[in-house]
């Protein structure tokens, strides 16, 4: 297993917002992580990312514990995480705002930055091609140059995804990168998210647009009031009974 989550908690002032959660996810798997509102799921994300502590449990990468380790540790290691309401820099372009990405796995140094030594440099250059990539697989390559901020939605979330894939990690956490698109961005999102399941990236979605997880993960964790109330495969998950209780019975009266 590439994640292995054993016994995951995490509580806010005596009220557990994750609560014994044990989630094992494969090399190269779509996991889907969905629920309604308050479930935990943001949560979960954040202790995996490092943003926040366990309360207890443990999270392992490649079997090898990391909820001890700080964010920029994490990330160096190969998990990268795309939040809900990321921001970009302002006054930066597009290529600048995805170099940003990089800089986790940079090994040169201040001092070498500051006196502008071959190994900076070179580890510039670096940065600036890993970006140039980056953009090239979410289809951005000629908006480079262009300022972030300026970009339509769509394509600013593209440009957040870009700016994680530049770390070049192991695993990708998606938290609610359909929200507020369009049905086309939409589209064009879960396009990007297949296709990049497709490279070998293995991901974690959370998406309160159901349809859409459905269609692309390969196992789905269901969370409510912070623990996993069901798993297995979308068409498992679509019908089970605390699923549609808890969750999918409200959602597609909504839709309704």
């Amino acid at each position: 297993m590439l994640l292995t989550l054993m016994s995951l908690s995490r509580a806010f002032g005596g009220v557990y917002a994750v609560r014994d959660v044990n989630v094992a996810v494969q090399e190269k798997e779509l996991r889907g992580i969905i629920g309604p509102n308050g479930a935990g799921k943001s949560t979960l994300f954040n202790l995996i990312g490092g943003q926040l502590q366990p309360s207890r449990g443990s999270i392992e990468l490649d079997g090898a514990r990391v909820d001890r380790l700080p964010v920029h540790k994490r990330a160096r290691i190969g998990i990268a995480v795309v939040f809900q309401g990321a921001r970009l820099f302002p006054g930066m372009t597009v290529l600048e705002n995805v170099m940003v990405g990089a800089t986790p796995i940079t090994r040169a140094g201040a001092i070498a930055a500051t006196l502008r030594l071959p190994s900076q440099r070179n580890e510039e250059r670096q940065i600036r091609n890993q970006a140039s990539n980056a953009l090239a697989r979410v289809g951005l390559l000629d908006w480079a140059s262009e300022d972030a901020v300026s970009l339509p939605l769509g394509q600013q979330r593209r440009v957040q995804v870009a700016r994680a894939l530049a770390g070049q990690p192991r695993l990708l956490l998606l938290d609610e990168p359909a929200s507020g698109l369009r049905t086309s961005e939409r589209d064009d999102l879960s396009t990007l998210i297949a296709d990049l399941r497709a490279e070998g990236i293995t991901i974690m979605l959370v998406e309160h647009d159901v349809a859409m997880v459905m269609r692309l993960a390969d196992c789905v964790t269901v969370l409510d009031l912070g623990e996993v109330i069901a798993e297995g495969t979308p068409d498992e998950v679509s019908q089970d009974q605390n699923v549609i209780d808890a969750y999918l019975g409200t959602a597609h009266a909504d839709a309704e």
